[in-house]
């Protein structure tokens, strides 16, 4: 394994003509981790994966995965990367297991052990027509053909297409145990409850550019929740507009509701000093929450 990022790219821009489809993308991924790359449709995921894979070229900047330039060795790069396109196509006469053989013959022989459990893990019929499949069960054949040569680097666009909760959850699993690997995962999507369990860091995308690259945990840890304290003698509101993130205060004599956006020990230590705090019930926001938050900043922004 490399310690190079699994992916680099360095104000990476693609228009089409007047249309800014990506402009000035400075991202790294780093080797072993489950990467989220979020965006609604249009914002310029897809167009980011097709540029990476040496699909179209940069109308400027760069780009490297697994330590090599995307245009100049990209023969190389595809024998290390597995690739889930968003509009998955397959021969539509070959069974599953013929595609996989397919794809097989292409990268120089896979272990069949290894793609015999991917495809009991995921339920995957691979003895029909890939015709006669419904489109989960396709999305099933394109997952395995992704993750049967152990690559370095998995690209995936909305791979949990048409897979039905209990699938998405296995396949999550095979996420995670990719990065404990070392290996690496790029996740774009615009299922944000799957990329919260699974990612340890997300990019959101706008229209092209980057609005913010964090940790998941550290995006939620700033992102507006609501709490609820419960003390053992009445409060009173001025305590709470000292702390710099707080909005929203409603006091009930010895019950406060207010909105947080911050690190909570900042206000758990204000208010420990002061008052006995008999209980707290906080609302984490979660993922869609401050991806949505985001949006809205940048529309209020602009």
């Amino acid at each position: 394994m490399t310690h190079d990022p699994a992916i680099e790219t360095r104000g990476l821009t693609k228009h089409y003509g007047s249309v800014e489809a990506l402009t000035d993308l400075d991202l790294e991924v780093r080797a072993g981790e489950v990467f989220g790359f979020l965006g609604p449709n249009g914002a310029g995921k897809t167009t980011t994966i097709r540029t990476l894979l040496d699909e179209i070229r940069p109308t400027a900047g760069s780009a490297e995965v697994l330590g090599m330039d995307t245009h100049s060795h990209s023969v190389e790069i595809r024998s290390g990367i597995g690739y889930v396109p968003g509009d998955l196509a397959m021969y539509p006469n070959l069974t599953g297991r013929d595609t996989l053989t397919y794809f097989a013959n292409l990268r120089g022989g896979v272990d069949w052990d290894y793609v015999g459990q991917l495809a009991e893990r995921l339920d995957a019929e691979l003895d029909k027509k890939v015709g006669d499949l419904s489109s989960g069960n396709r999305q099933k054949v394109g997952l395995i053909q992704a993750f049967m040569n152990r690559p370095d680097l998995l690209i995936m666009d909305e791979p949990s297409s048409g897979l039905d909760p209990l699938v998405q959850r296995e396949f999550q699993a095979m996420m995670r145990e990719v990065a404990a690997e070392g290996r690496t995962v790029f996740l774009s999507s615009h299922t944000l409850s799957e990329v919260q369990r699974v990612a340890d860091r997300v990019g959101i995308i706008r229209t092209g550019r980057l609005i913010a690259l964090e940790a998941v945990a550290d995006l939620r840890s700033k992102a507006m929740r609501r709490i609820e304290f419960q003390f053992s003698e009445p409060v009173e509101a001025a305590v709470f507009q000292e702390v710099d993130g707080v909005s929203d205060i409603e006091v009930l004599r010895r019950r406060v509701m207010l909105s947080y956006r911050g690190h909570l020990d900042a206000l758990l230590t204000l208010l420990a000093g002061r008052y006995d705090i008999v209980d707290i019930t906080t609302h984490e926001a979660d993922l869609e929450e401050i991806f949505l938050t985001y949006y809205r900043d940048e529309e209020e922004g602009a």
